[in-house]
């Protein structure tokens, strides 16, 4: 019998996967992805299995690098009634869980009672809204589109700051309806791996340009004549690398965003003509493109109770719709701050405002953007 290569990889990750089995839990790879990896706890009790963790803090975070950035822990329904829960597997990614009152997230986005919880909902106060369906809203195959620029909304947490974050945790408290509502991730490290020398060679040192939503410097704002906010210092656009190295792996992985969080007015790459017509807009297109194809891509169909954690240094993620006027998603989302990479080394935080200037001052309640 003559395995096929599809099965013979499947069976070469679920190998590599198998170096970080633990007492505390093992990993399996997630069907249908080519990278990332389900945690299966050794104990069905939460609390005890989070407390075994946090005798070794290390385990987690090796298990999240060994797994590409992405790991799937499904069903914990309990952390929806104790969400200390939640900051206790945060805390197991670096020194600071983000206190959101103090980023630039408005507060209608921020948990009332827990304020290192961002509430993403299409209920008040959130008011997040889905993405728009893609046009046409399947493949010609009839497949969920993942590419971009037909799947739009491709973007990795926070990169608007320098230094952006390094680790988002995602959980389902009330998921929308099966086969709406899906969380897309791309992994930057399999598309840069598969990039061929003169790419690699070309994006080496470029640098994207990357803008806080909703203040007029996206490329839908830019092509439809809306002139960009005034923004604080602490507020305006920041360079990142395209190509990024991974501080704990060593490996390069892609690293941009595209419309809504990136610079379309003076970008969106640096040295390039600017502008949604510009040099910059055709690399970017290009590039997108690579970094979502369907090979590179997982779409998670959300259950009540699962946390996704992914790494923003190597994986981006995109929203799906859902039928906002009936149906009702409501998720929540911690990030973890701590390493970055010598890149940043000393670089005084971008976003924190002058004593007395609030964060968020001058911008509307980011209750608009389509997607996370």
């Amino acid at each position: 019998m003559t395995l096929s290569s599809e099965t013979t990889g499947d069976q070469k990750w679920a190998r590599h996967l198998k170096r970080c089995d633990n007492p505390a839990f093992t990993l399996e790879p997630i069907t249908g992805a080519s990278f990332g990896a389900r945690i299966k706890f050794s104990d069905p009790d939460l609390t005890v299995a989070v407390t075994a963790l946090e005798a070794r803090p290390a385990q987690l975070e090796q298990a999240l690098i060994t797994a590409g950035g992405l790991l799937l822990l499904p069903g914990l329904t309990e952390i929806a009634s104790n969400p200390e829960l939640l900051l206790r597997f945060s805390r197991l990614f670096g020194p600071e869980v983000e206190d959101y009152r103090h980023t630039l997230s408005t507060r209608n986005l921020v948990h009332p009672d827990v304020p290192e919880i961002l509430v993403l909902s299409n209920q008040p106060p959130s008011n997040r809204q889905p993405p728009e369906r893609p046009d046409p809203p399947l493949t010609a195959d009839g497949e969920l589109p993942v590419q971009f620029p037909h799947r739009k909304g491709w973007h990795t947490d926070q990169s608007f700051r320098r230094p952006p974050p390094d680790v988002s945790l995602f959980y389902a408290v009330v998921p929308s309806p099966k086969g709406t509502g899906q969380t897309l991730y791309a992994s930057g490290t399999l598309a840069y791996d598969s990039l061929d020398d003169d790419t690699r060679q070309r994006i080496e040192s470029l640098q994207g340009i990357h803008a806080l939503p909703w203040t007029g410097r996206s490329e839908t704002a830019v092509h439809s004549g809306e002139a960009p906010l005034e923004l604080l210092p602490h507020q305006r656009p920041q360079k990142q690398p395209i190509v990024r190295i991974h501080p704990i792996s060593g490996q390069r992985a892609l690293y941009l965003c595209e419309d809504g969080q990136m610079d379309w007015v003076d970008g969106p790459i640096d040295g390039l003509s600017s502008g949604p017509s510009g040099d910059g807009a055709t690399l970017l297109y290009e590039l997108m493109s690579h970094f979502t194809q369907p090979e590179f891509v997982y779409a998670h169909d959300w259950d009540e109770g699962d946390l996704l954690i992914h790494d923003n240094r190597n994986v981006i993620h995109s929203a799906t719709w859902f039928d906002t006027d009936n149906q009702v998603r409501h998720m929540w989302r911690t990030t973890v701050m701590g390493n970055p990479g010598p890149l940043y080394d000393g670089e005084p935080r971008s976003w924190v405002p002058p004593p007395g200037v609030d964060s968020t001052e001058g911008l509307a309640d980011q209750t608009n953007e389509r997607g996370t």
